[in-house]
């Protein structure tokens, strides 16, 4: 009989999922090892490299099952939300088969899943299983999203839903309002619409699970987290910051970017990314650039093909040259003070790199962790998804982030604009003040994660939970 206790993990689909829930199971199993894990991987089309590298590096007591891929879709032009809910849906069938074996073999005793695979919450009712979401981004968007479901029930039309409900939304936790600006797109859908529908059928399935591991420590969402820990049910764990201690490194890549940053001064480059996925037009491309240039600061940036989706490259990159987008003589004359990189950079090591001095960020959560867990100020520019949510918390909430404004007739960021903000961040007394609060931060997070911190309290609770089941 095998005494070791197992646990299915089913994330949501995308390396940017997958990647949280890996380094989730690893935390887990490095403070207890008597566990061991299986992910289980619903997918509509071949893994990526970058998600095979992240799976053929697997420790020996985390194994994988990578499901048979979804035949189709039932429509097109979905959000990307929507489709990874539909991968999983269409997966279940599979997943059962799967859990069935694990169950013959093995002591599984829990499913742990993403938001966008909540299905799997009814395959661990019908085999008894205790569940868990894992919530890889932060307990303020988690908070917003459980109260969706009764803010769509107080409405009775989808003009009121969208002129009135939105206004202004009070989020529990939260000290100030969110404009309808700061909300997820797909919720201001109409209520008619596919996408929003899905959305709303996750929601309402979230109070179903026995508790939520997320990934945010308490000094960082303090208020939230009280909020959320105060409900009865479901179980509250805040485990995090759960970030990578290392990127999958392409190693040419890799050793440029860091070459390059020794040889600059401390404090002196800013870091511009938008994620594994983001994507800005060309127009917003050129002004970007040409605002890096009109700085006057040093830059490391990781540019994407433009396109006008901003979530474009979230499930397939594109196979053009991004640099051959840039204005022209960009290159020629910034080489000296920047460096461009295509589509993909070792962002841990380089936010961990002490000539870093600033992060143009998207806002992504795994992005907002590694910059408040490495100290680093931010430019918040979110595109889609709860980056909104993120960019409003680190800017208004937080008070360690910018945000450039958009301009009103082109509805886009000029390079005015952009010059503004990196000097805002990197230079004068605003910067010395968000140096200050997010080295707090920082502190913070190496607190949580310590022997006697509220992280490792939160998961040895959840760890015996698992056990008890």
């Amino acid at each position: 009989m095998n005494k070791k206790t197992y646990i299915a993990m089913v994330p949501s689909p995308g390396l940017s999922h997958l990647i949280p829930q890996v380094e989730f199971a690893k935390q887990l199993l490095q403070q207890h090892n008597e566990f061991i894990v299986t992910f289980i991987i619903p997918t509509l089309c071949p893994l990526t490299p970058s998600m095979q590298q992240v799976l053929n590096t697997l420790p020996p007591n985390i194994e994988f099952i990578v499901l048979p891929q979804v035949k189709h879709l039932p429509e097109i032009n979905l959000e990307p939300a929507t489709q990874m809910k539909l991968i999983v849906k269409h997966s279940i069938p599979f997943l059962q088969e799967e859990v069935k074996s694990l169950i013959s073999k093995t002591n599984l005793v829990s499913l742990i899943f993403g938001l966008f695979s909540t299905d799997a919450h009814e395959v661990a009712k019908q085999f008894n299983l205790s569940s868990y979401l894992f919530y890889a981004s932060g307990a303020l968007s988690l908070s917003f999203f459980l109260t969706l479901p009764n803010l769509d029930d107080s409405v009775s039309s989808e003009a009121e839903f969208l002129e009135s409900a939105y206004e202004t939304v009070n989020i529990p936790g939260c000290v100030i309002p969110f404009h309808i600006k700061d909300i997820p797109e797909i919720i201001l859908c109409e209520r008619s619409n596919v996408n929003y529908k899905i959305f709303l059928e996750v929601c309402q399935k979230l109070t179903l699970v026995d508790g939520f591991i997320i990934s945010t420590f308490t000094d960082l969402e303090p208020d939230v987290i009280r909020v959320l820990q105060e409900k009865e049910k479901p179980c509250v764990y805040p485990v995090g910051p759960i970030i990578r201690n290392e990127s999958n490194c392409e190693d040419n890549i890799n050793s440029m970017c860091l070459r390059w940053l020794e040889n600059q001064p401390p404090n002196s480059v800013l870091y511009v990314c938008f994620g594994s996925g983001g994507t800005v037009s060309h127009e917003q491309l050129n002004e970007l650039a040409f605002g890096l240039e009109l700085s006057g600061k040093k830059f490391l940036w990781v540019v994407r093909v433009p396109s006008k989706d901003v979530n474009s490259a979230y499930f397939v990159g594109a196979k053009d040259d991004p640099l051959e987008y840039l204005p022209n003589g960009f290159l020629e004359r910034n080489k000296e003070n920047g460096l461009v990189v295509p589509s993909w950079a070792p962002q841990v090591e380089i936010l961990g790199h002490g000539s870093i001095g600033g992060f143009l960020s998207h806002c992504g959560w795994g992005s907002t962790l590694e910059t408040v867990v490495n100290g680093v100020p931010v430019i918040a520019w979110p595109l889609f998804a709860e980056q909104r949510m993120n960019a409003r918390l680190l800017t208004d909430v937080l008070k360690v982030a910018v945000r450039p404004k958009v301009d009103d007739e082109s509805g886009i960021v000029k390079r005015e604009e952009v010059a503004k903000c990196v000097k805002r961040i990197m230079e004068g007394d605003e910067s010395l003040e968000i140096q200050k609060r997010i080295k707090e931060l920082s502190d913070g997070a190496a607190v949580a994660t310590s022997e006697h911190g509220s992280s490792r309290k939160a998961l040895s609770s959840l760890a015996l939970k698992l056990h008890n089941f």
